[in-house]
């Protein structure tokens, strides 16, 4: 038991790393590009049009919710909010497989399909 905590352990360590490697690739590619492009826009109109705001602005957008994927911060649900509610979902499912079931018809319950 104590042997399959510590590989469950090292796989969700190693899921974690993966997660923080495509990240720092993909904000790298983002300085990258944007600092070219940048250039480019400078070279080519002394940034008297600077086109390359959108560009950044909008890929930045990106960039933050997907930063906000890989270290867990949400808005809209909170840190580790999917964890937790597999968690309550899967104690819901323990709770009813330790009730006794019986099988009862729509009819004799009194419920419609729709209720």
């Amino acid at each position: 038991m104590e042997n399959f905590k510590n590989e469950n352990k090292y796989i969700r360590a190693k899921e974690r790393v993966e997660q923080l490697k495509k990240f720092y690739g993909k904000l790298g590619t983002y300085l990258v590009i944007i600092a070219m492009l940048a250039a480019i826009n400078y070279y080519t109109n002394e940034f008297r049009n600077a086109w390359f705001l959108w560009v950044a602005g909008f890929w930045g957008l990106g960039i933050i919710i997907d930063a906000g994927k890989t270290f867990g911060i949400s808005l809209l649900f909170g840190r580790n909010w999917e964890e937790r509610k597999i968690r309550e979902l899967m104690n819901e499912d323990d709770k009813k497989e330790d009730r006794p079931r019986t099988e009862v018809s729509r009819k004799e319950a009194g419920k419609n399909w729709w209720e």
